[in-house]
């Protein structure tokens, strides 16, 4: 396990930098300036050229990247140019919001379609599968931000059940008093916030996990050591969970480490239109600033995070089946 925990382990460092490059890139493509946009309209050349001087923008691109890179490498991410603030200090106060959409959102996700993709499975071309692969069509294809809104209207406007926007205390800080104090108020007021946004990225992650658990149950149950347990009269319930399930559980990992990875890359537009505080919005307020270090350290910590919870899928893949290890 340690070897083959250090071989992803090294894996990771091409898929980290590559990305850092190519979003370094890219962002050197957006047609504007920092300097301009910090200084206005009105500024004079000469000023505009001193600013760009002392922000390095002047450099070549491959002196910028490689400043970048190795400011990375001994963990400094830069500076803001328009907030004064570090770019770590920065993703650090917005990170963790982020990460506690995802979590819920994907909590939501796996209580949804664990249990619809093993029922839709085991009850084939009945109703129940029918309604299980509507859910997961309607999931896939309507849009992530119409969802939102959707939600909005329906249970915040309409019903006022749950805010439109905003974050309350965070969740972990909630629990805990509620923990110590017995007070549960914040707690309540904490998840009613999280609970739109977080049901919003989960119904579309719950649709794509759905349809996997779905065809992996579906090629399992024709085994044929199913078919044995079935005869020496292990119970039904047995049969799915102990035999079918576990080993249809190496394809569903993979979608639902994908699916994690996707919503803390991918969760931007939610954050928009419940104006969620997290690293999605960090990213989009620095995009229209043209502040290309705090673009820069965000893409590269969601990037890390990606690659790291492809670790954790791979470690668990060793967990489900000895196997891989010896790959």
């Amino acid at each position: 396990m340690v070897t083959y925990l250090i071989k992803r382990l090294f894996q990771m460092i091409p898929v980290v930098i590559g990305i850092s490059v190519i979003v370094f890139f890219l962002l050197h493509m957006i047609p504007g300036d920092p300097a301009m946009v910090l200084l206005g309209q009105d500024a004079s050349q000469s000023e505009i050229e001193r600013l760009r001087n002392l922000m390095g923008l002047n450099e070549p691109l491959y002196v910028q990247l490689f400043t970048f890179l190795k400011n990375v490498a001994t963990g400094d991410l830069g500076h803001s140019i328009f907030q004064n603030e570090s770019v770590f200090s920065l993703i650090a106060k917005h990170l963790p919001a982020t990460l506690e959409l995802a979590v819920v959102a994907m909590l939501i996700a796996l209580v949804i379609a664990i249990p619809l993709g093993i029922l839709s499975a085991v009850k084939q071309f009945s109703w129940v599968d029918y309604i299980s692969m509507f859910f997961a069509q309607l999931g896939v294809s309507i849009p992530v931000f119409w969802m939102g809104m959707l939600l909005i209207i329906g249970l915040s406007v309409n019903l006022n059940w749950f805010p439109s926007f905003g974050r309350g205390e965070p969740l972990t800080e909630a629990l805990w008093t509620a923990i110590t104090t017995g007070n549960i108020y914040d707690l309540v007021q904490s998840m009613r916030s999280l609970f739109l946004p977080a049901l919003t990225l989960g119904v579309m992650s719950a649709a794509l996990i759905t349809r996997m658990v779905r065809s992996t149950m579906l090629e399992v149950l024709k085994e044929d050591y199913v078919r044995t347990a079935e005869a020496k009269g292990v119970s039904g319930f047995m049969v799915i969970v102990k035999h079918a399930f576990r080993n249809a559980l190496i394809p569903v990992i993979t979608i639902v480490g994908l699916q994690f990875g996707n919503l803390l890359g991918g969760a931007i537009v939610t954050e928009t239109v419940f104006a969620w505080p997290g690293i999605g919005r960090l990213v989009i307020t620095a995009i229209s600033q043209r502040d290309f270090p705090v673009v820069q350290g965000s893409v590269f910590i969601i990037a890390f995070l990606f690659a790291l919870t492809n670790l954790i899928v791979d470690i668990l893949y060793a967990v489900v089946n000895p196997k891989i290890q010896q790959r």
